[in-house]
């Protein structure tokens, strides 16, 4: 590869922000600050913030299977629109999902040949692949998803609390995380059964707040029953309450993480009655209220990851719930997203530092999941993996600019302010002013360092 300095940016280190120079060699960073010397190509980021490439740790592409609904193309596209330089996809939506080693082979020999972006796999924990999980660890999954909840698919199916706490103890014995949907099934169905009528806002009062305590509760409660070394990993928390249930978890020594997503910091009830389905998802959205509390949340460093849950599906899916909402698909694209809701709504309305936004998009994911010192952070030894960003753009998210093979987004038509000019992966650019320029099959598997 031909060697490639990045000068004149607005670097986010480990230690802090600063102005300095970056040397990439064989894509991997290889000086920085004074160490560098002109060699190759060189970048100009004048006037730009570089972060360390975004590692998504939620998204869903379903492939193989179901690749009409995004596919490995379409989904690492909109990876590299969205400064994200890794992405750790979900066992679901594929079919088959990724619970059996077959299933794991399959969904990796087509993410090989189409990814534009590094990618990790996770496996599934579901009723009856209990055998699998030491064959799907040795493969190298980074973790296993499971759901409390019905997860809308028919041949990903919850856990009842008793496989999970099995599933948590089998996973301790291995030293693998658990990523766990928690919501409560029980109080979804009885609330469902009061709510359900057309009315856009029927889907969150059949899934509020309580709903995902409860669930949250009932984890904690399977990992004291599972015995030392469980780690969990809450997904999409979309309630300060729900983080409050981790934290309180967490200041006891319990080993758990939460995640929440851009959807959940960028839209509130009003918006979901504006713009329906394509921003129906699970949990739901939140009122104004709620999601200031989350921002709160975040401000005070009670979150530990922000990932997307992409999780687009065809348009058709969505548009069932047009007069209906219980018709629609649930899920919301946004991979595109994570940078420019965490720049308008948080730099630039909040006062959200880009420290931290580094640490919540690259260094913490890639911590959790295995995957440091490779990814995460700008650091020499590391990956040339960067998101370079204009902070001051303002723009609007236009369809010409949405990646997503179904064309829809709840994001479409919104305004951001700071918008991602460069995506560079392993020191190839492939995203650059506005156009997607990698090739498919450039992005590498990356194993946690368990299975390296």
């Amino acid at each position: 590869m031909t060697p490639l300095v990045i000068r004149g940016g607005s670097v986010v280190l480990p230690t802090g922000q600063r102005p300095v120079d970056i040397a990439v060699k064989d894509g991997v960073i290889s000086a920085i600050g004074s160490e560098v010397r002109a060699a190759g190509e060189t970048i100009d980021a004048t006037g730009l913030v570089v972060l360390p490439g975004v590692v998504d740790a939620h998204v869903h592409f379903n492939e193989p299977g179901r690749a009409d609904w995004e596919g490995w193309d379409a989904g690492t596209r909109g990876a590299a629109a969205g400064g994200v330089t890794t992405v750790l996809e979900m066992p679901l939506n594929a079919h088959p999902p990724t619970t059996t080693p077959d299933a794991f082979d399959a969904k990796l020999a087509v993410a090989s040949q189409k990814a534009l972006v590094d990618f990790g796999l996770w496996g599934g924990l579901v009723p009856d692949n209990l055998d699998n999980l030491p064959i799907l660890h040795h493969r190298g999954v980074i973790g296993f998803k499971a759901f409390m909840s019905h997860s809308g698919i028919d041949d990903f199916p919850r856990v009842a609390d008793g496989v999970l706490a099995i599933g948590l103890k089998a996973t301790a014995r291995l030293g693998a995380i658990v990523g766990v949907h928690a919501e409560s099934q029980e109080i979804i169905e009885r609330l469902a059964g009061e709510q359900r009528n057309t009315q856009r806002l029927s889907w969150c009062r059949a899934r509020p707040p309580e709903a995902e305590v409860e669930a949250i509760q009932r984890l904690l409660a399977c990992m004291r029953g599972a015995g030392k070394g469980v780690r969990a990993h809450v997904v999409h928390v979309s309630s300060a309450r729900g983080l409050a249930a981790v934290d309180s978890a967490r200041s006891k020594g319990v080993a758990i993480t939460a995640e929440t997503c851009p959807h959940y910091l960028a839209f509130s009830e009003e918006d979901f009655e504006r713009i329906g389905p394509p921003l129906k998802c699970a949990p739901p959205i939140r009122d104004a209220a709620s999601r200031d509390a989350l921002w709160a949340e975040v401000l005070a460093g009670r979150v530990d990851v922000i990932g997307s849950d992409h999780s687009p599906c065809p348009a058709a899916d969505k548009e069932k719930g047009e007069d209906d909402i219980w018709q629609a698909w649930g899920g919301v694209a946004g991979i595109q997203a994570t940078l420019p809701v965490l720049f308008t709504d948080g730099v630039h309305a909040r006062g959200l530092s880009l420290e931290r936004i580094a640490h919540l998009t690259a260094t913490a994911p890639a911590q959790l999941f295995g995957l440091y010192p490779r990814k995460g952070a700008i650091a020499v030894g590391a990956d040339a993996d960067f998101a370079i960003v204009d902070p001051a753009t303002r723009w609007t998210f236009g369809s010409n600019e949405l990646q997503t093979r179904s064309g829809v987004s709840a994001y479409l038509g919104r305004e951001f302010v700071g918008k991602v000019a460069r995506t560079i992966v392993r020191g190839k650019t492939v995203f650059v002013d506005g156009t997607v320029v990698g090739a498919p099959g450039w992005g590498q598997f990356v194993r946690p360092n368990h299975a390296n």
